[in-house]
């Protein structure tokens, strides 16, 4: 797998390039959006890390800029955390957004999840003791017993084991189960997580709360 990393500040880009290089990916580099844009019409790569604050054209511009047919699964990378700087970065095509400061490790875990959603299909059945959960029919059975639970209960369990470890946002959950343009507000991230729990049982502390972030799903119980 072969990563670009657009970054203006040489520091961040060799920080993340060890930690691409440790895990065995192979990495490009850009110091512009320009030159970011120049790589990807004429290079393959598998996933783009773009920062967005930099100089001769932003990350924001060059992603305006790149075809359709030449866009790969992007992780944004920035300083800017404000709302409408991530609900851009998603309305333009990008898969995750992480505000810097950041951990090398975490974003090494999303690209990683990235790839397995955009490069491979989850098993059909996923499998945790006796909780079973199927892709393919969309149902839950924990001991052999069938468990009722809401389509958006369905998405958001599937979603949260696609990404199991990672600890994800209410604002993605938001975004990826109930679209760009719904206007409630993470009140209903907790409802239906609530809900979810109580279905869950005795599988029910799997679901964490990461505070001040939002939920992420772990198969050792904290």
């Amino acid at each position: 797998m072969k990563i670009l990393i657009v970054e203006d500040e040489k520091m961040i880009r060799d920080v993340i390039k060890e930690y691409c290089i440790a895990n065995h990916f192979t990495t490009d580099e850009a110091e512009s959006g320009k030159q970011a844009l120049e790589k990807l019409l004429t290079h393959t790569y598998d996933l783009l890390i773009l920062d967005i604050m930099m100089p001769i054209m932003d990350g924001f511009t060059m992603l305006k800029n790149l075809p359709k047919e030449k866009r790969i699964p992007t992780i944004v990378l920035s300083a800017r955390g404000e709302e409408y700087d991530k609900l851009l970065g998603f309305d333009l095509g990008i898969d995750d957004y992480l505000t810097k400061p950041f951990s090398p490790k975490e974003l090494i875990a999303r690209v990683k999840a990235i790839l397995k959603r955009s490069g491979t299909h989850l098993p059909n059945i996923y499998k945790l003791n006796t909780l079973e959960l199927n892709f393919s029919a969309h149902t839950l059975t924990i001991d052999q017993k069938n468990v009722n639970i809401t389509p958006k209960e369905f998405e958001i369990l599937t979603y949260l084991i696609e990404n199991k470890e990672i600890a994800i946002s209410r604002e993605q959950l938001l975004s990826k189960i109930w679209g760009y343009d719904y206007f409630g507000d993470y009140r209903t991230i907790d409802t239906h997580i609530k809900m979810l729990r109580n279905n869950l049982g005795k599988y029910r502390n799997h679901i964490i709360t990461v505070h001040g972030i939002g939920y992420k799903f772990v198969e050792k119980e904290k």
